[in-house]
């Protein structure tokens, strides 16, 4: 839980919270547990409370309003280096909010994908690659590039908007 916390990038005296809830949420629920789901493990299902417990933290800390709209995220990433940070004391979040909420997200939501499927959505969205050209350099399909990319991007948004 505590590295589970720290690789979401909190310093280590807020990893320890987050383990402390978790330990907390866990002797609650614990009862609730139900290990005859197919799938369901123990791990998993502390993973999905730590998981939990650290969207829940970065709520908590995020002061900055985030637009939302299905392509927000991808915009965002796309133009962060064209971003100044004239926009201080504006409602527009500065450049320095913008990455950090990213920087969140993304810490968040990587470990849910295969390294290929992140690879695939970082080539075309970060990089700004071709979906051709990164299915090449993946050998995958096109149409996996088109379905990773749709994947991760709608978890992002999800995500972003819960830092809210």
């Amino acid at each position: 839980m505590y590295a589970w916390s720290r690789r979401a990038g909190l310093v280590p005296a807020d990893a320890a919270d987050i383990t402390q809830e978790v330990f907390v949420a866990v002797s609650r629920k614990i009862k609730t547990f139900r290990r005859d789901i197919p799938g369901s493990t123990f791990h998993g299902w502390i993973g999905t409370i730590t998981r939990n417990k650290i969207r829940d933290h970065f709520r908590r800390c995020a002061t900055q309003p985030l637009a939302k709209g299905g392509s927000d995220a991808l915009r965002w990433m796309q133009d962060l280096a064209d971003m100044d940070d004239d926009s201080v004391g504006s409602d527009r979040p500065t450049t320095a909010d913008r990455r950090a909420l990213l920087e969140r997200a993304t810490q968040l939501v990587r470990a849910e994908f295969e390294e290929r499927t992140w690879q695939a959505f970082w080539l075309t969205a970060v990089e700004n690659r071709s979906p051709i050209n990164a299915a090449q350099e993946l050998s995958i399909s096109v149409n996996a590039v088109y379905k990773a990319r749709s994947r991760v991007l709608r978890r992002l948004r999800d995500e972003l908007e819960g830092l809210l």
